[in-house]
């Protein structure tokens, strides 16, 4: 899996969704993947500005993305 770079992010979406994890408080904001089975959030990295969250969705293939809380 890549990160950076604008390189392609490999998952399985039977097995977890790419999501944008927002904090309720602080209004921080990390992308990463949601275990579907388990619900356990798994953090790729923290985004500041929805350009990024757009890049994030470029490197998963993804056209829409969930925002958790």
């Amino acid at each position: 899996m890549r990160l950076f770079g604008g390189k392609k992010i490999t998952y399985d979406p039977q097995v977890s969704e790419p999501v944008v994890r927002k904090s309720i408080c602080t209004g921080e904001m990390t992308v990463g993947f949601v275990d579907k089975a388990s619900g356990k959030f798994h953090d790729v990295r923290l985004v500041r500005s929805r350009a990024e969250i757009d890049e994030f969705m470029n490197e998963t293939g993804i056209t829409s993305i969930r925002t958790i809380y």
